[in-house]
This record gives C-alpha cells, structure tokens and sequence, in this order.
C-alpha cells in the first residue's frame, strides 16, 4: 500500500492552531506509524503547524527511520528530545512522570491523530477488506470442527492457526470461544471446557493483515436449538440488523447504538446488554468511534466500525453477532461476509 504520509502531517498540522499549539509531540506508537510508517516500541514524531516534521528514535529503529520521508534524529530519550515549549502533547499517552520531567510549557491535549484516523484512505479499507476476507474464510475452514469434545481453548486455537495460514499477521486480539453457560460472560477467555451437544457457542475473533484489525462474532448452535435459544438468537439479529441499517455519515454515535438497542429493550432483554453498540476498527482493533448511549459525535463516511448487539443471560448463555462494516453515502458497505443466519451443527 503506497501511503502519502506528509499528506496525513499535513491534515494534521491544519488542526493545531485552533487547539492554540504550534506543534503537537505524538508519542502514541500506533499514531507514530500513521504519521510516518515506522512501527516501533520507541518512537516520538514532532509534528509542526506549517506541516514540517521531526521522527526521534533509538538505535534499534534508526536505520528504517532514515528510509522515510520525515527528517530522523536517533535518541534513547526520545520525548525530552522533541519537547519544546507551547507543543501540544497526547494526553492519553505521555505518563505523568515524562510530563513532568519535560518541565512546563508542554499543553496536555486531547485525542487528534485519531479524529484523522477514523476516516480511511481507499489503501486502508482494501488493507481491512482483505483482514476480513481472511475472518471469514478462517471460519468456513473450521466449522466442520466444531464438535462436542472440542475444549473452547481448542477450537480458539484452530481459528487463529487457519488466520495465519491464509496471511494473516497475527490474531487481530485474543479469540474468544464461549460455550454453554460461558456465553454469558461477553469477554470470556477460552478454557478447557468441552463443547457440549446442546450448547451454544459464540466466537470472536479476527485476523490483523499488515497492521489492520479486523473483528468478526457468531453463535453457532450445537444440535437442535431449543426454543430460548433460538429466540435470543433472532432478537439479537434483528437487533444487529437495525443497528446496521442506522450506520450513516451524519449518524449520532448514541442515535446508531439506539436503533439496536432499543429492540433488546423492546423484548424485555435491556438489562441483559451490557456493553456498547460498537467501535471503530483500523490500527487498533478498538478506536475511534465509538458506539454507545452516552458517546457524543456523529460519524463521517468512510468509516470502518462495528455493529455487536448481544444478549447475555446468566447461568444459561448468550449470543452476539458482530459484522465490520464501513459507512457510506447510501448505505454501508459489508466487509464479514459470513451468514448470520444460526448455523445448527
């Protein structure tokens, strides 16, 4: 992917003068590669408002450094380098111990990087669309294998093991396999309970592709479905469904987590969603924006984000359904492709 990063500089050395800075210092990592492509573990890039640059780094990185188009100074302090007086700094990432060896002078800022990061450029959405492509695929290889026996920490193992064969960097986050009972906790971590002839099973994962994040739910169904789960499972489709269908540049992020929400609510289920309608994905596997009843902001076109309604009921189990879609004038486009549709195995 050819990426015009004095471009990315330039946008956000548009955005300085009305947060009152001549230059902000990123110290975020992931920010650090947006602006300049180098991904490292230590790395601070000084962006100035006339839209020049300064990437400080250690000698582990420096050689790669100097092959950018961003002028590169080698330092192990790498912050104490950049810092000047009147420079805006991330907030959110520089620890109050490095702020306060800077001295004063610096101005602690909220996020800007990821306001530009939210919106993707056409290599960034092939680069998701492919991360995607890998999910689904990854899926469709194992679930023939989905069986009574298999430990959850098996089967998590069997979908990260077929993301890296089909080129996948590594697994977007860790994979949940949540079966029975366990559907119920959303963020469960794989154990070695076996899958059971009756259970439910949620999945969620997805494969990071040079950098990209992709994230992808399903609950498949273990034998014939009784009448709760089938239930559950067609409330939260359609709960999903509605939440997709709200996806629009100019969207309130509260208004797009409404729309799904308000259909677990209508059935009586409120109480037994607990988290947010989505987030955006992209470096991160969580950025901005975010879906929820309290988050502020609209959303803009071109903007990957997830739609995962679920319901969770304690001591018997749950379902969520996840997609990875992107906002677009007219309606957003797809990128997991997998059938939502409850999959009896």
């Amino acid at each position: 992917m050819t990426v015009d990063y004095v471009a990315r500089r330039a946008r956000l050395a548009e955005l300085l003068p009305a947060r009152e800075v001549h230059a902000l210092l990123v110290t975020s990592p992931v920010n650090v590669r947006y602006l300049t492509g180098l991904a490292s573990s230590n790395a601070a890039v000084l962006v100035r408002a006339d839209g020049t640059a300064l990437l400080a780094t250690d000698n582990r990185y420096i050689d790669v450094a100097r092959t950018l188009d961003v002028p590169s100074t080698e330092t192990y302090d790498v912050a104490e380098r950049l810092a000047e007086p009147g420079v805006g700094i991330e907030a959110a990432w520089m620890s109050v111990a490095t702020y306060r060896r800077l001295g004063e002078g610096l101005v602690p800022l909220e996020p800007v990087v990821e306001l530009l990061r939210a919106v993707k450029d056409d290599g960034e959405l092939e680069l998701l669309r492919t991360a995607c492509a890998i999910t689904d695929q990854a899926f469709a290889d194992v679930s023939g294998k989905i069986a009574p026996g298999v430990t959850e920490r098996e089967l998590a193992r069997l979908l990260d093991h077929r993301m890296a064969e089909l080129g996948a960097d590594k697994p977007a986050f860790d994979t949940i396999v949540a079966a029975g009972e366990n559907g119920a906790v959303p963020h469960h971590a794989p154990s070695d309970r076996e899958l059971r002839a009756g259970d439910l099973v949620t999945m969620d994962f997805g494969a990071r592709y040079q950098g990209y994040h992709a994230d992808m739910t399903r609950t498949v169904c273990l034998g014939r479905p009784a009448g709760w789960q089938r239930e559950i499972h067609e409330l939260v489709a359609e709960a999903q469904r509605a939440g997709r269908h709200a996806l629009a540049p100019g969207a309130g992020a509260a208004e797009v987590d409404a729309a799904a929400r308000s259909v677990i609510e209508d059935a009586g289920h409120g109480e037994h969603f607990r988290h947010g309608l989505g987030h955006g994905v992209g470096l991160e596997i969580h950025e901005e924006p975010f879906l929820g009843p309290s988050r502020t902001g609209r959303l803009e076109d071109r903007v990957p984000i997830t739609v995962e309604p679920g319901v969770y009921l304690p001591g018997r189990g749950g379902v969520r359904i996840e997609d990875t879609l992107v906002t677009r004038e007219g309606g957003p486009e797809l990128f997991t492709k997998t059938t939502k549709e409850l999959l009896v195995l």
